[in-house]
């Protein structure tokens, strides 16, 4: 073991939509790729392999019992205590993970997106920063729409079913209230140049007392 400090663990959240994936793109591209560790929420959804097609369509989704966030954590610590871990890979398509997994190596700074990351206490309070993406409703509609038809394989009519269903009213729930324990909310995410500028000099900052010679 060395003796450098802890990593800087960041949290990105947000609803579905609002640009968290954009705002991690900003932060990687400009505090630098190689100095963070990304783990995306979306991985850890729980696997349904054992389900039959028909249950499988049929979960909430945007509910947090549909992740297994107790694996996240526990990934957060390994990689804050210097060790890789395996995260998953989820096929969003058949609701299941794959065979396959990704290997993350510890860095300066552990990055953690998704939509429902605040909402969960032990998640939360491995945060030294924690960020809430705030966009419009109907823009994150639209992005989800165009998402889920292009990347994962649904219909029109699938997509609207399932916002009117669960992914709305888990947001009025779960996603909306967690936006209290942000420490910087960004409206219109990646966007907002005034916004990332302060948040990338902050972490610039934190990082020049972790990364050996910042």
């Amino acid at each position: 073991m060395t003796n450098l400090p802890p990593p800087v663990v960041i949290g990105i959240a947000g609803g579905t939509g609002s640009g968290k994936t954009t705002v991690a793109e900003v932060i990687l591209e400009r505090a630098g790729a190689g100095n963070i560790a990304l783990l995306p929420q979306d991985a850890y959804y729980k696997d349904l392999r054992a389900l039959p097609e028909a249950q499988r369509k049929v979960v909430n989704f945007d509910h947090p019992d549909s992740l297994e966030t107790s694996l996240l954590v526990e990934h957060v610590k390994q990689l804050c205590a210097g060790r890789a871990v395996e995260i998953p890979v989820y096929d969003f398509a058949s609701h299941a993970r794959t065979n396959q997994t990704i290997r993350v190596a510890p860095q300066p700074v552990i990055l953690v997106e998704g939509i429902l990351i605040f909402a969960d206490g032990a998640l939360r309070q491995l945060f030294n920063v924690k960020i809430f993406v705030d966009t419009p409703a109907d823009i994150r509609f639209i992005r989800r729409l165009q998402r889920d038809i292009h990347e994962r394989g649904r219909t029109v009519e699938s997509v609207i079913h399932q916002y009117e269903t669960t992914v709305r009213p888990m947001h009025l729930e779960f996603v909306e209230p967690s936006k209290r324990h942000a420490d910087v909310i960004i409206p219109e995410g990646g966007l907002n140049t005034v916004a990332m500028d302060m948040v990338v000099a902050r972490i610039e900052s934190l990082l020049s007392h972790v990364v050996p010679g910042g």
